[in-house]
């Protein structure tokens, strides 16, 4: 009696777990990936940005620019290799903690002797990681503050340099969530289009 209670139990377990194993675990991922693939493919696959059939990165991960030609995105919190999407995870870093400030230093150190002597403050997403430590924007006034130094590394005019980054400034979305921000590799490839840089100064 109790083996035939035992089994009647099992039977109805391991035939739902069967099923729900095939539902959850084969059809339903399949839907959604086919779904994805139809309507949205460009999203489902990365959000990859192409030149010349080329993939050059994500719309979604910032690159590491530190050329003086180049617009800079913000610091990256992934390790020792930056923007590295395996290491996402921000700077765990207290407003009180001193390597915060060394941090904010180092990085202001360097925007200035890229050639950014602005007397205005330097935005703050400049010199701190995004909660991801992989964020590709920065806001349009951290592009502006750059502006002058990349239009005197091309040798083009401010003026220009300050349309691209108008013309690739981002409202927030839907009018709505965020802030207005610009993607930075959006933006330096829009530079190299505009401003081509010899070979051997077109240097990150």
């Amino acid at each position: 009696m109790k083996h035939s209670t035992t089994k009647s139990t099992l039977r109805p377990a391991l035939t739902l777990f069967i099923l729900l194993g095939v539902l959850l675990g084969g059809i339903y991922p399949a839907v959604v990936t086919g779904l994805a693939q139809a309507f949205f493919p460009k999203q489902a696959n990365g959000s990859i940005i192409e030149r010349k059939g080329e993939p050059v990165g994500s719309e979604l991960i910032g690159q590491n620019f530190t050329g003086p030609a180049y617009f800079w995105g913000r610091p990256s919190a992934s390790g020792t290799f930056p923007n590295n999407g395996l290491a996402s995870g921000g700077s765990n870093l207290g407003p009180t903690n001193p390597a915060l400030k060394q941090a904010a230093e180092d990085r202001a150190k360097a925007l200035r002797e890229a050639g950014d002597n602005s007397q205005r403050p330097i935005p703050m997403d400049l010199l701190t990681a995004s909660g991801s430590g992989l964020d590709p924007h920065i806001s349009p006034d951290a592009a502006d503050y750059q502006a002058q130094r990349v239009a005197q590394a091309r040798g083009i005019g401010l003026d220009k340099v300050r349309a691209l980054i108008r013309d690739n400034s981002e409202s927030p979305q839907w009018g709505l969530f965020g802030e207005p921000r610009v993607n930075v590799l959006k933006l330096n490839l829009a530079l190299d289009d505009a401003a081509p840089m010899p070979k051997a100064d077109a240097t990150r």
